[in-house]
């Protein structure tokens, strides 16, 4: 069983080392192989997501938009709390960290 793997292996190496080479001798043949291919799978791209993106048809949504007062109140009520600590933390003073520590490395630090 191993022997019949390792045969098979080897044909497929030996086919692989030739391909680069078979492929050039026939490069009108290999070009147009290609180009037909590069054609066909265009063509299934833009058969998926154009043509058949247009044939489908919109879902319609069976419940409409509806405003939502209280979720509307309640977004106001945060932002205007969110406005006052704002204007709140512009009165605060907060203190100098810096204030009293030494200017250079031989000051000391005063109380």
């Amino acid at each position: 069983m191993k022997i019949g793997w390792q045969i098979k292996f080897k044909k497929i190496k030996d086919f692989l080392k030739k391909l680069p080479r078979s492929l050039s001798e026939h490069f009108l043949l290999t070009v147009l192989i290609l180009f037909f291919l590069s054609l066909i799978l265009s063509s299934f791209i833009f058969y998926n997501y154009i043509i058949l993106v247009k044939k489908a048809e919109p879902q319609i949504i069976k419940k409409p938009l509806q405003f939502e007062e209280k979720i509307y109140q309640k977004i106001l009520e945060e932002w205007r709390e969110r406005e006052k600590r704002f204007k709140e933390a512009d009165l605060k003073e907060y203190p100098d960290l810096f204030k009293g520590l030494p200017t250079s490395p031989t000051e000391e630090l005063t109380p």
